[in-house]
């Protein structure tokens, strides 16, 4: 067999498929393939699941996944507040609503709209609750979205609020509907939407989806009339990510707005005007936000505009009609980043810019006045040494804000109030294990190219060693933020296990810059990073190699993978979960093609020898000695492929390797489609963890 790690440069991922023996575990539902991951999930549940302490650690995990007393976070919608809920009785859930007079009470009487049980047994589906969006103003209609399994492709139904009933997509209700597939749909009017779907082959003759398998063709689609006879507003390429088009409701500022994401990071703006259309000239790099008659703009490169250079994660403030209009004004800026401080999100209430920012990883809350000077004040009543995000606010009526609050020891708080009067519990979860004796420090190691690198150790207070998992991500911007994990604690913490977040580079963290340093050539940044905080908990005598686990999924899946790979001698278990592995082919599988401007193309030579450095399946060696691993997908994840993890097990197993395999029929990327399932595939996990690196009497 020929090792792919040493094809040669100028060969492409497609060509190096003849050299894969294991590509036919891509058949994602072939008979074949699972057969395959029937005969690999057997020993791994025989293995791991018969003891008490499994029965315990999912029991455990189920609990608090269904507890009544779990906050029911809720979106406002006119004057409804709106909730998707699943318990133990309603495994798939409720999606359901109350008053906000009838929330604050501890037991709130809720509205059930629609019972995805009772539709999941009727329809004869396995329904998994994806998104409802509710038509403004009147919030009298909703268009839903229902996957098949928990996959990211859903079916779109239209819902009328006020019968209760499905609008049905025949000649007499002409409701809207759309067929399973990854389609973006949103309101235009009570009788318009925009919609980007599978339309089938387009009038140039190619797909009507992107390579990564989303909509490149929108069209403005009236009610009563067929798909097919939708107008076009607007076709991408191919090559693109994606392209959206959606209506601004704001009252006053009513816009139509398209979005044309080239990659995963850079897009293109447009205001779609009847006299013409509108680019908005801001960096593509950029994030970008419009509201009433302000642009703002949030850096991921230094800036110049107005004669003035504005730094990589500065946020600044435009007159939007100027800006458009070819204005050089330098703008205002709202936020400047320093060493220490990210901008973490931005909000709107009526009166206020919500701004979230990280210090070294720590939350501050920030306000300003919107055309009022932009004076900065301080919204009142905000926990000290917690997390904080903004979960929903309604900025074309008042300046309500909803946000939740919680650290590694303390329960999320639900705060409500708003950005004039400040915030106060509305309700709280209450405690799932004793923090008592349970502590959060936060340190510092430097990485092999001296950047200090921060991480998180939660332990109990009479542990100084011992048992320790180590968990990161390392990509797309993502931070990985001090937030309550009880089933983390029930299934580890409290039980003696250190439990570790690693803030290495590819997050965003310490803002763009964390990110895009460790993005193509740069990306063993991250790996070089976990390792050494890996390196310092063994310096510290926290653990010993032998018991130090990582844990990590999707891109995180990755960075297991590697550590595998490339840093084996440095753990005793891996717990490898929906993970990318064959980065020689992970561009041609589902939704790859998307995450080309985060690794690079393998199909281009000099872009393939950085990939090749660490792509984990071709990195497999027969002499190799390797830590014990748990690798785990989902059949219906159709947005990182199962064969990922299918392929690298069973080239692990070519070269006489033990792998512990599990593979969820169903589930999604997330994993799981319910709670059940959930709670089972963490048991799997920790179970594993116990029995690898755990005191045996654990």
């Amino acid at each position: 067999m020929t090792d792919t790690h040493s094809d040669p440069a100028d060969r492409t991922a497609a060509d190096s498929a003849a050299d894969d023996p294991y590509i036919w575990l891509e058949d994602v539902s072939g008979e074949r393939s699972l057969d395959w991951v029937r005969a690999h999930n057997a020993p791994t549940v025989a293995a791991l699941t018969e003891g008490e302490r499994f029965a315990d650690l999912q029991a455990s995990a189920q609990e608090v996944l269904d507890t009544d007393e779990r906050i029911p976070y809720a979106r406002r919608r006119g004057a409804y507040l709106y909730n998707f809920w699943r318990d133990a009785t309603n495994t798939r859930g409720l999606w359901r609503r109350t008053d906000l007079e009838s929330y604050r009470t501890e037991s709130p009487v809720w509205d059930v709209l629609v019972d995805l049980d009772q539709l999941a047994e009727s329809d004869g589906e396995n329904w998994v609750w994806q998104s409802a969006s509710v038509l403004r103003p009147d919030y009298d209609r909703a268009l839903i979205s229902l996957s098949r399994g928990g996959a990211d492709a859903a079916v779109v139904r239209e819902f009328d609020l006020v019968t209760r009933t499905w609008v049905e997509a025949d000649s007499e209700s002409d409701g809207f509907a759309l067929a399973e597939n990854k389609s973006d749909v949103s309101w235009i009017d009570r009788d318009t939407v925009f919609v980007g779907t599978d339309f089938g082959v387009h009038t140039d003759g190619l797909a009507s989806l992107t390579d990564s398998g989303y909509p490149r063709v929108v069209k403005r689609w009236t009610r009563g009339t067929p798909l097919d006879a939708a107008e076009t507003v607007f076709v991408g390429d191919v090559a693109d990510v994606a392209i959206q088009v959606g209506h601004d409701h704001t009252p006053g500022f009513e816009r139509d707005f398209l979005v044309r994401a080239t990659d995963f990071f850079h897009q293109e703006m447009v205001e779609l005007r009847p006299g013409g259309d509108v680019r908005i000239p801001v960096p593509t790099d950029a994030h970008t936000m419009i509201r009433c008659e302000w642009l703002f703009v949030l850096t991921r490169s230094d800036w110049e505009h107005g004669g003035v250079t504005h730094p990589t994660g500065t946020l600044v403030a435009f007159d939007y009609d100027d800006f458009v209009g070819g204005g050089d004004a330098p703008g205002e800026v709202l936020f400047r980043p320093d060493a220490h401080t990210s901008l973490q999100d931005v909000q709107f209430t009526k009166s206020h810019l919500v701004l979230v920012t990280l210090r070294d990883v720590q939350t501050h809350v920030h306000l300003r006045d919107i055309g009022n000077g932009w004076t900065e004040s301080t919204l009142a009543g905000l926990p000290e040494l917690a997390t904080v995000s903004v979960l929903d606010t309604d900025p074309d009526v008042s300046d309500e804000i909803f946000l939740s609050a919680s650290s590694f020891t303390t329960p999320p708080s639900l705060l409500h109030g708003t950005t004039t009067d400040g915030v106060s519990v509305l309700k709280q979860t209450p405690a799932f294990f004793d923090a008592e004796s349970i502590s959060a420090t936060q340190h510092f190691v430097d990485s092999d190219d001296g950047t200090p690198i921060p991480y998180f150790v939660v332990k109990r207070d009479d542990v100084d060693t011992g048992p320790t998992l180590l968990y990161g991500y390392g990509g797309f911007e993502n931070s990985m933020t001090p937030g309550y994990s009880a089933i983390a604690a029930r299934s580890w913490i409290t039980r003696g296990g250190i439990y570790v977040i690693a803030n290495i580079r590819g997050g965003g963290e310490y803002g763009p810059s964390w990110h895009t340093q460790a993005i193509k050539a740069g990306r063993h940044l991250v790996y070089e990073d976990f390792a050494s905080v890996a390196k310092a908990l063994v310096a510290r005598g926290l653990t010993t190699p032998a018991q130090l686990a990582a844990q990590g999924g999707s891109n995180g899946g990755l960075l297991m993978g590697v550590m595998a790979t490339s840093y084996p001698e440095l753990f005793g278990a891996l717990v490898c979960q929906v993970p990318l592995l064959d980065m020689r082919r992970y561009h041609l599988l589902l939704a790859g093609a998307s995450w080309v401007a985060e690794y690079g193309n393998p199909d281009d030579p000099a872009e393939w020898e950085f990939i090749s450095a660490y792509s984990p399946y071709q990195r497999v060696r027969r002499e190799a000695t390797y830590p014990a691993l748990l690798v785990t997908t989902s059949t219906r994840d159709d947005r990182v492929h199962p064969g990922h993890a299918r392929k690298f097990t069973a080239r692990l197993e070519e070269y006489g390797h033990t792998v512990s395999y599990y593979e969820n029929i169903e589930g999604g990327h997330g994993g799981a489609a319910d709670n059940k399932q959930a709670a089972f595939k963490s048991a799997l996990a920790y179970e594993f963890l116990w029995q690898t690196v755990g005191a045996p009497s654990a």
